[in-house]
């Protein structure tokens, strides 16, 4: 249940003469919808697929994301698997729900995609569940994802794009947004967090966070007197929360962290992203987690995934876990996390040992490999 079986229709080069674009498209089909939706913010991933010379994989939500902006939504996201660093991939994308019956058009959505600012194009609104389950791209619990890219020659290599466009400098909106932060200039809103303030701009705050633009513009800003307290935060999370709205990547201040403080902050960035629905860093500290994972802090770190839903991070606890012997269970029974874990969601508990059973039952015996 839930395989994908992806399957390529066609490939095909464009004229260079005509359009200057290399093209082709690939046809996958996600089987189990029924199983997938009922898992939110768990991702699937099809077989890496070629097209256009270039590697590639959708990943797709079908249960939605955690997120509440985006938990009734199907996601779909197309990503660059081999990208080189000497290499600029700019191309025009479609991703499509086939209908299955032939009646109406596929259900498209276009967008640009530039290697140069990311590798992924994300889709978490691609289309309501419920318009989804009443439509003809599904049919027999089975989705068709059509995928078509059209590349720019002119823009695939950066030697072409420094000599198409006069030596262009490289993207530096991340820089001006550090420095915005850094310097405070044209503040409007102050965060008091523990015992230090945070100056920041409402306008950059609202544009990467719903939350925040419901409270600074909101029903909830109306006697805002431009300062906030936030009383349950620490100082150092809710400034690397910062850092990450105005600059897109996790502070350098968390690299010079040591490994446990390093995982323990961590944990609270992703409650905190949860917090603030930015659905981007809760993935990044999830799959930081993910790498993470060890005897000591591994049931801790299952609660925080069953707490926050996140799928990805919840699995890959269980799959450690089974991995373990028994020395090293009996080690995970009794620590601290497990019985916290006992005390306030027995459910995730359950699941837990009827997941390591399934897994340790599906390895092949000893016999079977001589």
């Amino acid at each position: 249940m839930g395989n994908t079986i992806t399957h390529v229709l066609n490939a095909s080069q464009g004229s260079p003469a005509a359009a200057k674009t290399v093209q082709g498209f690939h046809v996958c089909e996600i089987s189990g919808y029924s199983y997938h939706r009922e898992r939110p913010g768990e991702s699937g991933r099809s077989p890496v697929f070629s097209v256009c010379g270039y590697e590639w994989q959708i990943k797709y939500y079908l249960g939605g994301f955690t997120d509440t902006s985006y938990k009734d939504y199907v996601g779909l996201c197309l990503q660059l698997q081999n990208k080189k660093d000497d290499t600029r991939v700019v191309a025009s994308v479609k991703l499509s729900f086939v209908d299955q019956t032939g009646s109406s058009p596929h259900h498209t959505v276009t967008a640009e995609f530039d290697s140069g600012r990311n590798n992924v194009i994300y889709h978490l609104e691609f289309m309501k569940r419920s318009e989804l389950e009443a439509s003809p791209y599904l049919r027999f619990d089975r989705i068709i994802v059509a995928c078509h890219i059209a590349i720019l020659k002119e823009a695939k290599n950066v030697a072409d794009v420094v000599e198409k466009f006069a030596k262009l400098p490289p993207s530096n909106i991340t820089d001006h947004l550090s420095k915005l932060l850094r310097e405070k200039e044209g503040t409007d809103v102050v965060f008091n967090v523990g015992k230090e303030d945070f100056p920041a701009h409402k306008t950059v705050l609202a544009m990467r966070s719903p939350v925040f633009k419901a409270e600074l513009y909101g029903e909830m800003s109306k006697n805002d007197p431009g300062r906030i307290t936030i009383g349950d935060m620490q100082p150092a999370v809710f400034e690397a929360l910062l850092h990450f709205i105005y600059t897109d990547s996790l502070s350098p201040a968390m690299d010079r962290l040591g490994g446990n403080d390093y995982k323990e902050m961590t944990r609270h960035l992703l409650v905190t992203a949860d917090r603030y629905a930015m659905e981007r860093l809760k993935i990044i500290c999830e799959s930081i987690l993910c790498e993470t994972i060890d005897v000591k802090t591994v049931m801790t770190t299952l609660a925080l995934a069953d707490r926050y839903h996140c799928g990805r991070l919840k699995d890959a606890c269980i799959k450690f876990i089974a991995s373990l012997g028994t020395r090293e269970i009996d080690s995970v029974m009794a620590s601290k996390g497990y019985v916290e874990l006992k005390a306030t969601s027995p459910s995730a508990l359950v699941e837990l040992w009827e997941k390591t059973s399934r897994i340790r039952n599906s390895k092949p015996s000893l016999h079977m490999l001589v």
